[in-house]
């Protein structure tokens, strides 16, 4: 099983691994053997010199960069993930070189070519290495000195490199800048919060580590024994509160960047919040930036922080201080996790402070009386929430495409209160807490809190972020009221939805009573959430000169509307059809010149509010023909199209309520992307609150690039601009006609993101595309259509295929026994053993998520799960059989 984070290049590479040990007392005794090497032929060549310095019977593995050039530089220290090596670290080692730092990276005791025992950060081990390193830097002729012996110097680094650095600057005052991203603050804390267990996340990174042996011999008691019992003791707390940053935070006393995961169930924000308090308490400058990913996976944001981190030491390391080194607080926001292909919704959100986790929380009331939950012997079967090693671009990504929660709760585990649908949408950010009363058949209670957001039906649930909060209830057999702090997310809720908290007896993260008990669970008052208003997407303002440039060209457009625009008479509004976006009738359209050659023939369908459309078909199959009619630009030759009731002709004004992007659009390359979507506005001659420009904005979250010039843009956001020149006024009908063209994959992702959050309000969107994946990712419902006929209609997943049959890929092949064992599961009708993992069939009543679980408890090593059909197969087949 692969347990490697999606990079975040150099600065969060691959943070593997979390469970490590080693004590021993570093001594720098000497240099061994040196080679160097200068980079390829970048005309900001980078030298590079690598050296193992002998560590009082120790080997650390180090490389050095510098840029080619003479003088002093200030220098930086980047510092690995769990299970990488300094090799992790050269590409940004390089680029930091190039921009004028002199960089040494190292691989940790026990990793790559160093020797001796992991230490997990051990003051006396891995944080000594640190100040020797730093020593040999104070040496070195390229390095800028603050005094003699003191190198101005920073730290960088994801989860172990990470905490590695906010603990050097706790014990070596010579450390002057920090960049620590996704990692802990108290490791006791995240391993075990609140007296609970986290076995899971324990477990395998103790066992893809290699075992008891690569590690100090008393961390390897402790992990033993409390995975024994389950429960943490005071001396397991203590061992890890030693090796924790939280153990010097009064001494962290230098700027600091705090790069923080939203999909972390190991180190979650909680971590950063802490951290941001001490080092704030002790007069430092702290800026916090929450990104996408984590530890479970998710868009790491590579490029974005990496900018950020290089503009911190520039900064506070060169002294440059008008470098802008980004807001106070930064947050990538997600809006959950989309049910139609797993991914996440992304703008970028700002405030001049951090706000931290509990800023102006808001009550939602919730109703659920008083309910017993059943822990079961062997906290078996258990809950699920997140999985570590399968939350990220595998397994649960695309169960999540399919449409399938990643969480679950087994009937009779769990007690919940729901609220009622909320009348407007709720931005939550921050941890929601609630305050309940437990009663246990036992002394000892170990509950799961989680705030769900439902949707309008009631079935389809989404756990934000994937994340739960355990807490133990000692003294429970007598009745204890008990304050829940919930897991820090930022989510919106939108209206029509509800608040669903649930409070579980098992979680398979987690480690639970084996002892069967009962517990009585209610509640005392209502949920308070968090809303965090200061945290807002920042608009720019649009300068004064730009104001008379449109006038007479607004004029002489809207006069020209006005006077061209065709009056015909049209059939009168259908009320019935009021609601509905879009309703095509026994549609034609001949070639020009022909009377028996159709473009489009008979086609009819229906398309409700709040659908992604995705119209398919071959070349010549009438899609770009039916898309021209809809939007009144050609006639059809019979049959009718009604939008909202209202009959189709060319400058109807039910066209008013449709946007349309065909072919791109025109923008004038010296204005910025705002400044051209306002001359646009203006030339329609429409009133300027009614643009919605700031919404459109949003949607299309083209974030700080509004404000420079169009000439400035990617391929990806003059089409993201495009598609928010055609939202303008918010229509409730959007039509794109093929806007991924000439875009890269991460471009059409972000197009992809961009449809998914238009339809989300309420609205529809009609697409076309040649991309069947991104069709089969981004839409709810399909046209097919072949020489202009319609072939077939309807959801997706119903053209698709049932998912009766998934495909279950391994990272390793599966035996036969295990197959077999597989195959006799409860809702598995069979099993076969394939080249990439297992095919498996479902009985009727059987369900994917059922399947993960069963198959984890099974130790099968799941890598993804999909259906066995793709989209694809089914278009190809439907073109195939059409006459």
């Amino acid at each position: 099983m692969d347990l490697r984070l999606p990079a975040l290049r150099s600065l969060l590479r691959r943070p593997r691994r979390l469970l490590a040990a080693g004590a021993a007392v570093v001594v720098l005794a000497g240099a061994g053997t040196w080679t160097a090497a200068v980079a390829s032929d970048d005309p900001r060549a980078v030298h590079r010199s690598d050296q193992v310095m002998a560590v009082d019977g120790v080997r650390l593995d180090t490389s050095y960069f510098t840029p080619a050039g003479a003088g002093r530089h200030p220098a930086v220290l980047l510092a690995h993930g769990f299970g990488g090596s300094k090799d992790d670290m050269r590409r940004q080692a390089e680029d930091l070189a190039r921009d004028g730092y002199a960089v040494l990276t190292w691989s940790a005791r026990g990793f790559g070519g160093s020797t001796g025992k992991i230490g997990l950060n051990d003051p006396k081990g891995e944080v000594a290495d640190v100040s020797r390193l730093i020593d040999w830097l104070a040496r070195q002729p390229q390095v800028r000195l603050d005094k003699p012996g003191d190198p101005r110097v920073g730290v960088a680094g994801g989860s172990y490199g990470g905490a590695i650095s906010l603990l050097a600057a706790g014990y070596d005052h010579r450390v002057d800048a920090i960049a620590p991203a996704i990692t802990y603050w108290n490791l006791a804390d995240a391993l075990f919060p609140n007296d609970v267990f986290k076995k899971l996340w324990a477990g395998v990174f103790v066992n893809t580590g290699g075992g008891c042996a690569k590690f100090e011999p008393a961390l390897c008691r402790m992990y033993e024994r409390v995975a024994e019992s389950g429960t943490p003791d005071p001396a397991a707390r203590k061992l890890l509160e030693e090796r924790s940053p939280s153990a010097v935070g009064d001494r962290v006393k230098v700027p600091t960047l705090l790069v923080q995961g939203q999909t972390d169930s190991l180190f979650p924000l909680g971590q950063a919040d802490a951290a941001e308090k001490a080092i704030r308490a002790n007069g430092a400058p702290v800026d916090v930036d929450w990104i996408a990913g984590g530890h479970d996976g998710g868009d790491m944001e590579t490029s974005r922080v990496e900018t950020r981190v290089r503009a911190w030491f520039d900064r506070y390391l060169k002294g440059d201080k008008g470098t802008d080194t980004g807001p106070a607080f930064r947050i990538t926001r997600t809006g959950g996790v989309d049910s139609t292909d797993g991914t996440a919704r992304l703008r970028g959100a700002s405030a001049a402070a951090y706000p931290g986790l509990r800023d102006h929380p808001r009550t939602i009331a919730l109703t659920g009386g008083t309910q017993r939950v059943a822990n079961p012997a062997g906290a078996s079967p258990p809950g699920v929430s997140a999985l570590p090693g399968l939350g990220g671009s595998g397994g649960l990504a695309q169960l999540s495409a399919l449409g399938i929660g990643v969480s679950l709760d087994f009937p009779g585990q769990y007690a919940r209160f729901d609220s009622a649908p909320l009348t407007r949408d709720l931005r939550i950010t921050g941890t929601p807490t609630a305050t309940v009363h437990i009663t246990s058949t036992r002394d000892d209670a170990v509950l799961f809190g989680k705030v769900y957001d439902v949707g309008p039906d009631g079935t389809r649930q989404v756990l934000p972020a994937r994340l739960v909060a355990p807490f133990r209830v000692t003294g429970a057999k007598t009745g204890k009221d008990v304050t829940v702090t919930l897991p820090a997310i930022d989510h919106e809720v939108q209206k029509g939805h509800r608040l669903r908290l649930v409070l579980a007896s098992t979680d398979l993260g987690y480690a639970s009573p084996a002892a069967p008990a009962t517990y009585t669970v209610s509640l005392k008052g209502g949920l308070s959430v968090p809303t965090a208003p200061s945290v807002t997407t920042a608009a720019a303002p649009l300068p004064a000169w730009v104001w008379w440039l449109p006038a007479a060209g607004a004029v002489a457009a809207l006069a020209l509307l006005l006077t061209t625009r065709r009056r015909t008479a049209a059939p009168a509004p259908d009320p019935a059809l009021a609601e509905v976006p879009l309703v095509i009738t026994d549609l034609s359209k001949r070639y020009a010149g022909s009377t028996d050659r159709y473009a489009v023939r008979d086609l009819s369908f229906r398309v409700e509010k709040g659908q992604v459309l995705g119209l398919l078909g071959p070349n010549g199959a009438g899609k770009t023909t039916t898309l021209r009619m809809l939007m009144g630009l050609i006639r059809p030759d019979a049959g009718e199209i009604r939008v909202f009731g209202h009959t189709i002709r060319p400058g109807a004004s039910v066209l008013s309520r449709v946007g349309a992007f065909v072919e791109g659009a025109g923008f004038l390359p010296h204005l910025s992307g705002r400044e051209n979507l306002e001359l646009y506005w203006r030339a329609t001659g429409r009133p300027p609150e009614d643009a919605h420009l700031d919404e459109a904005l949003e949607i299309a979250g083209l974030g700080d690039a509004l404000a420079r010039a169009v000439r400035t843009y990617s391929q990806g956001m003059r089409q993201r601009l495009a598609i928010a020149q055609a939202m303008l006024g918010l229509p409730d009908l959007l039509i794109l006609d093929e806007p991924t063209n000439g875009l890269d994959p991460p471009q059409i992702r972000e197009m992809r993101e961009v449809m998914i959050r238009y339809a989300a309000g309420g609205r529809t969107v009609i697409v076309s595309s040649h991309l069947l994946a991104e069709v089969e990712q981004s839409c709810t419902h399909l046209v097919v259509m072949d020489r202009g006929r319609l072939v077939q209609a309807g959801p997706v997943r119903e053209i698709v295929g049932s998912g009766d049959t998934l495909l279950v890929g391994t990272a390793v092949p599966v035996q036969e026994p295990v197959v077999e064992k597989v195959g006799a599961l409860d809702g598995v009708a069979s099993a076969v053993r394939t080249d990439d993992g297992l095919l498996i069939r479902l009985e009727p009543g059987g369900t994917a998520e059922r399947l993960v679980v069963e198959l984890v408890r099974l130790e099968v090593p799941v890598a993804s799960v999909g259906p066995h059909r793709r989209l694809e197969d089914a278009f190809l087949t439907l073109i195939g059989g059409s006459a």
